[in-house]
C-alpha cells in the first residue's frame, strides 16, 4: 500500500465520509454478516438467479462501511457494481429516476472510476456476436420492443449526435419514441413498428433487465446493486412508501427477468418501530393496494423482509482493539512514523468517546495525530464531547416537511 493510499483512508475515516478504500482495507469487519452476504452473492453469481437482502444496524455502527466492503467483494467476484444513497433525487418509489443514478454510479470489475458506455460502444459493432445476442434479447424478452429499435439505431448510425441521444437514453435520459423511430428508419430504411408506446414509469424495468443481460454479455458474472440509507423511505408519504415497498421487492428477487443481479440494502435498526409500526404501514399498503393483488403481495413481502432483516451486532472489545491496531499501522504508513502503543492503551485513551464506532475511530486518529505531531497526547477533542445520543444526525422519519410528497 502506498503512503498516499494510506493517507487517503485515514482522512476519510477522520471526516466520517464513506470510503471504498476504507471498506476494502477493513474488509474483515463483521465476519458473520459478511459471510452471509457473500454466500447470497455467490449463489447469484453461480446460478444467474437474482436475489436481494436487507440488513440493519444502529447509527454510526458501520452499515455504510459494510456496503463499501461488499463493493470491493463484487469487483473481485468479476461483477459490475452500482452504489447509491437513497434520497430525494434517488427515490425508491420512482425507479425511472433511480435507474439513471444507478447507471451513472456503475463500476466494471476492477475499475476505479464509474462508466461502461465506452466499452459497450466498442463491443456493439454491426454483425458481432454480442450485438446479435442483445438484439434478439431486446426483441423478444422484454415488455416492450423499444430497446430493440434503440439498439439497432445505435449500432447502425454514424451520426455522433444520434449516437449521443441513444447512449443518453440507455443511461436514463429517456428520449421520445418518435426520435428512436426516426433514427431507426434512417439506418434501416424501414419503419419502426413499436408494439406499444413507452412509459418510463411503467416500463423502466425493461432497462434494468436489459442492462443485467448487457453486463453478462460484457463478460461480467453479474451486477451488484448497493443501496444505502434505506430508512429515508420513512420520510415519504404513505402512498409513496407503499409504492417504494412494492418496487423494492423487484430488487429483492421478485423480478425473474433480471439476470444475475444481487441487491443489498442498508437500513437503520429503528425503522420497524419508527415507521412500520408507528405509521401503521401494514394497514396502509392494504388500503392503497386494495385493487391490485400483485402490488399488495409485493409490498407486504417487503415489509416482512424488513422486519426479519438481520442486524449488525455491536463490536466486542477485542473487535474494536483489532480495528484500532489496523488504524495505528495505517496512520504510521500514511505519515511515515512508527506508533508504539498497545491496543489497551488506545482503548483507554478513547474510553470517553461514546459508544458509536465512528467516533471511537475518530478519537483514535486524533490521539495518534497528537502523538505524531507533539510526541505526547492529552485528552482528545472528540473525547470531550462525552456520550452521544442515538438521535445524533439521524434523519427525521416523521413524514413532515417537503419530503413527504406522495
Amino acid at each position: 500500500m502506498s503512503d498516499f493510499y494510506a493517507r487517503q483512508i485515514i482522512e476519510a475515516l477522520r471526516s466520517g465520509v464513506p470510503s471504498r478504500a476504507a471498506g476494502e482495507y477493513f474488509s474483515e469487519a463483521r465476519p458473520e454478516m459478511r459471510k452471509r452476504i457473500t454466500a447470497r452473492l455467490e449463489q447469484v453469481r453461480e446460478t444467474g438467479v437474482s436475489d436481494g437482502m436487507i440488513y440493519t444496524g444502529r447509527y454510526g455502527e458501520g452499515k455504510t462501511h459494510l456496503l463499501q466492503s461488499v463493493f470491493g467483494l463484487a469487483g473481485t467476484s468479476n461483477m459490475a457494481v452500482s452504489y447509491i444513497s437513497l434520497g430525494k433525487e434517488t427515490p425508491l418509489n420512482r425507479p425511472e429516476l433511480l435507474y439513471g443514478k444507478l447507471i451513472a454510479n456503475t463500476f466494471l470489475p476492477g475499475a476505479r472510476q464509474p462508466g461502461f458506455m465506452a466499452r459497450l460502444s466498442e463491443a456493439l459493432t454491426p454483425g458481432s456476436g454480442m450485438t446479435g445476442e442483445l438484439l434478439a434479447y431486446a426483441a423478444k424478452e422484454l415488455d416492450t420492443d423499444r430497446l430493440y429499435y434503440l439498439l439497432a439505431g445505435l449500432v447502425g448510425t454514424g451520426e455522433e449526435e444520434e449516437r449521443a441521444i441513444l447512449t443518453a437514453d440507455l443511461e436514463g435520459d429517456f428520449t421520445t419514441d418518435a426520435v428512436i423511430k426516426r433514427i431507426y428508419r434512417g439506418v434501416s430504411g424501414k419503419p419502426a413498428r413499436l408494439q406499444q408506446s413507452f412509459s418510463k414509469r411503467k416500463h423502466v424495468f425493461d432497462y434494468f433487465r436489459f442492462m443485467s443481460r448487457t453486463f453478462r454479455a460484457l463478460g461480467c458474472d453479474g451486477w451488484v446493486l448497493l443501496f444505502d440509507e434505506l430508512e429515508l423511505i420513512g420520510r415519504l408519504g404513505k402512498t409513496a412508501r407503499a409504492k417504494a415497498y412494492a418496487q423494492m421487492q423487484r430488487f429483492l428477487g421478485a423480478d425473474e427477468r433480471m439476470e444475475s443481479v444481487f441487491s443489498l440494502f442498508a437500513l437503520s435498526s429503528s425503522y420497524v418501530e419508527d415507521v412500520i409500526e408507528k405509521k401503521n404501514d401494514r394497514q396502509n399498503v392494504q388500503e392503497i393496494y386494495a385493487g391490485d393483488e400483485a402490488a399488495l403481495r409485493a409490498a407486504e413481502q417487503t415489509i416482512r423482509d424488513i422486519v426479519r432483516a438481520p442486524e449488525l451486532t455491536p463490536l466486542t472489545k477485542n473487535d474494536i482493539a483489532g480495528v484500532l491496531l489496523k488504524i495505528q499501522a495505517l496512520h504510521g504508513k500514511a505519515y511515515g512514523w512508527t506508533p508504539r502503543i498497545s491496543a489497551d492503551t488506545l482503548l483507554d485513551e478513547i474510553s470517553g468517546s461514546g459508544y458509536l464506532l465512528r467516533t471511537k475511530i475518530r478519537a483514535a486518529i486524533e490521539f495518534l495525530d497528537q502523538l505524531y505531531l507533539y510526541g505526547s497526547a492529552g485528552e482528545t477533542r472528540i473525547t470531550q464531547l462525552g456520550t452521544e445520543s442515538y438521535d445524533e444526525d439521524v434523519p427525521d422519519l416523521s413524514g413532515d416537511g417537503p419530503a413527504n410528497a406522495e
